[in-house]
Formats: C-alpha cells, sequence, structure tokens
C-alpha cells in the first residue's frame, strides 16, 4: 500500500513539473498571443495583395509588399514552433498546439506555390486566383484555431484572461482589416460574388462590434473594455479611420476606381492603428 502511494505521489510530482515546464509566463504568452493573431491578418493580406496586383492597383508596390508578407508569415510560422530571437518568440512546448501548428504548416505548403507563382510573374490567371480565394479559407480557419489554443493556455500562466481574450480579439481586428478588403476585391473581381457579398457585410459588423467591444466591453464577445486613456484614444482615432473606410466597404459591387484607390490606402491605415493598440494591450495590458 505504502509503495502504491509513493508511486502515486512521484507522478503527480513529476506532472506538475512537466506542466510548470511547459507553463509560459504573461509576458511570454502576450508575444505569442500577438504574432500568431498577426498570423491570421497576413493570410489575408497576401491575398489582398494579390488581387490588387491583378487589379492593377500599385501592382509593383503590391508584389514586393506580397514577398515581404509571406516571407514574414513563413518566419513566424517556425518561429512559434521553435523559437526565434528576432521575433521574440519562445519554443512552443505543447503537443496539442504543436500538432495544430503542423496542420497549418501543411496548408501553408499548399497555398505558398500560388502566392510565390503571382509574385514572380506579377499576374494571375483564373485557375491561379481562384486557388488563392479558397485556399486562404482554411489557412485561417486553422491559424485562428492555433490563437484559440494559446489563448486557452493562459489559464496555466500569470495572464488575467480577459487580457488573453482582448489580445486575441484586438488581434482579430487586424485580420478582419485585411479580411473586409480582400472581400471587396473578390465582389469586384466577380469572384463566387454572391457569397462574398454576405461575408463582406458580416466583416463589416463584427469589426465594428469588435471595436466598440475593446473600448467599452462586450459581454457576448468576453470582452471587459479598457479603463486605460492611451488605449481608449487609440481606439477613438482607429474609429475616426473606421468611419471612413466603412462606407466604401458598404458600397459592395457599386465601388467606383476612386474607391478603390482610398481602399488600397484606408486599409492599410486602419491595419497599422489596429496593431499598435495590440502592442499597447501587449505592452501595457488592460
Amino acid at each position: 500500500m505504502m509503495r502504491s502511494l509513493q508511486v502515486i505521489l512521484a507522478l503527480v510530482v513529476t506532472l506538475c513539473m512537466s506542466s510548470s515546464a511547459f507553463a509560459l509566463s504573461g509576458t511570454e504568452l502576450s508575444r505569442i498571443l500577438n504574432l500568431s493573431g498577426k498570423q491570421r491578418m497576413l493570410t489575408q493580406k497576401m491575398s489582398k495583395e494579390v488581387l490588387f496586383v491583378v487589379k492593377g492597383i500599385d501592382p509593383l508596390g503590391n508584389v514586393q509588399n506580397l514577398q515581404q508578407t509571406a516571407a514574414l508569415f513563413d518566419k513566424t510560422l517556425k518561429g512559434l514552433e521553435f523559437g526565434d530571437e528576432d521575433l521574440h518568440l519562445v519554443k512552443t512546448e505543447d503537443a496539442a498546439i504543436i500538432n495544430q501548428l503542423h496542420v497549418v504548416q501543411q496548408l501553408w505548403k499548399e497555398f505558398k506555390p500560388y502566392i510565390d507563382q503571382v509574385a514572380q510573374s506579377r499576374s494571375a490567371s483564373p485557375e491561379v486566383l481562384s486557388a488563392i480565394a479558397t485556399k486562404n479559407v482554411p489557412l485561417l480557419a486553422e491559424m485562428n484555431k492555433t490563437v484559440k489554443m494559446y489563448e486557452q493556455s493562459a489559464g496555466g500562466s500569470n495572464m488575467d484572461q480577459g487580457l488573453a481574450v482582448t489580445i486575441n480579439l484586438a488581434g482579430k481586428q487586424r485580420m478582419l482589416t485585411q479580411k473586409m478588403t480582400k472581400e471587396l476585391l473578390l465582389v469586384v473581381s466577380h469572384i463566387d460574388t454572391s457569397n462574398n457579398t454576405s461575408y463582406l457585410q458580416r466583416t463589416i459588423a463584427l469589426f465594428d462590434r469588435t471595436l466598440k467591444g475593446l473600448k467599452d466591453g462586450d459581454v457576448i464577445l468576453k470582452l471587459p473594455g479598457t479603463k486605460n486613456e492611451t488605449i481608449r484614444n487609440q481606439l477613438t482615432a482607429i474609429a475616426g479611420i473606421w468611419s471612413k473606410y466603412m462606407p466604401i466597404l458598404k458600397k459592395g459591387p457599386k465601388v467606383t476606381p476612386r474607391d478603390l484607390e482610398l481602399a488600397s490606402t484606408l486599409n492599410l491605415t486602419l491595419l497599422k492603428k489596429m496593431n499598435k493598440a495590440v502592442l499597447m494591450y501587449e505592452k501595457q495590458g488592460l
């Protein structure tokens, strides 16, 4: 009987030590939530940049951006699993998350050749465009699943769960700036117009609701809101840009060439301002 108790105690101690070894500090988890969340945005940014190239809107600039976006996605994906000193990412030890990262890596392996082809040729055949329009969706979905797994791991760190949700959803806002722009371009390119029009309207609504929730809270989204004046001022600045961009997006298939030129600028301004807010959450908390 004593022997059995000793074995059980040893197992408990081993499990506790193993668990603490895998536990992330709040600082480490904040960084991981930021950059894994940013990966979602990069899937949409690449797709958007392809569509801007095809539409002839700053094709040279968007090809260069596309190459940089793809390189960053690739570097960050590796860094999430193995660690990356430049990105300040620690190695992932959680077996379930590593398996999920492998799912993303396989989808990236299938998606990347199409991105490389557009970057090299500065054009896209209907087949390549169709493949990118289709394959970016599961890549985004599986990357989002990865972020949720990191968010749930906050229970094993010293990070407040409300902050983990906030960093996740603030990071997701970056993705939505690119997703809605991609969907607008798909609509005007007559690619699955009906579905992409519906997706666009839902993305607009989600971005708008989350932006308000980040500032003042949202029970359904599990957002506590923030009293930090610096962050609130940043969110107000974002709302000002959003008030200019949202009307263009809501035009859908009725956008003009001028609207698209404005969209090419406003989406990046909105992205940069939203990214600054995420960094504020990462460094300062709620």
